[in-house]
């Protein structure tokens, strides 16, 4: 099937936002007790929000705060951070333009709609988008496809008529389970994952988005 349009990804593909993630994650975990370093592999990168929080206290609970609560100081503290030092990763307005030149273009993250919203308000990017969509409105949050299908969705298309730009294992998965295209742009500590090998193509940058290979999936019938 022809590619239509295009679904990104936000934290870690856009914007430089998940270290900002960790270090939220270390501060507010850590006042909790729960033995985060500033070192240690996300193993929760990709979860939504609430899930980071149920996975740690899971495994480390804490007393004084609800799980909603640090759910909340989590959003605010990475939208502070995000505000502060964030930066748009290289390539990311090109990789935009060059999508919407050939179709609608909707956002597809993790990350609760509020802090997407203020993100992309942030850098100006919202008005770019034709829809927003966030897990944390889904039953399941990656690698379940449920918020790339609702993203295709509201473009009025199926999984297959959409092409994903993902820098997370959990997001190739989501993707690759809702039959997208998938162009992967992982970090160097995480390309040895085995599920980018699932992707359709694999990346270092958003830079090096080349607009022949857009051009083919666009146009293959």
């Amino acid at each position: 099937m022809t590619v239509r349009a295009t679904v990104f990804d936000m934290d870690g593909l856009l914007i430089d936002s998940e270290i900002l993630w960790h270090r939220a994650e270390v501060e507010i975990f850590g006042d909790l007790g729960v033995p985060i370093t500033s070192e240690q592999d996300r193993s929760t990168k990709g979860m939504y929000v609430d899930e980071v929080v149920a996975y740690w206290h899971a495994r480390f609970p804490w007393t004084g705060r609800s799980p909603d609560e640090v759910s909340a100081m989590l959003l605010a503290r990475v939208g502070d951070l995000i505000e502060s030092e964030g930066r748009l990763l290289p390539g990311a307005i090109r990789a935009i333009d060059l999508a919407r030149a050939r179709g609608p273009v909707a956002l597809a993250s993790s990350t609760p709609r509020l802090l997407i919203e203020r993100s992309l308000r942030h850098f100006e990017l919202l008005h770019l988008f034709s829809s927003v969509h966030s897990a944390d409105v889904e039953p399941y949050g990656k690698p379940h496809p449920g918020v790339f299908l609702a993203a295709a969705t509201a473009l009025g298309l199926s999984g297959p008529a959409c092409l994903v730009f993902e820098d997370s294992a959990a997001g190739v998965l989501a993707a690759k389970a809702g039959r997208m295209t998938v162009v992967a742009v992982p970090v160097a500590e995480d390309r040895h994952q085995a599920a980018f090998s699932l992707a359709d193509l694999v990346l270092e940058s958003l830079e090096d988005v080349e607009e022949d290979w857009l051009d083919q999936q666009f146009s293959e019938g």
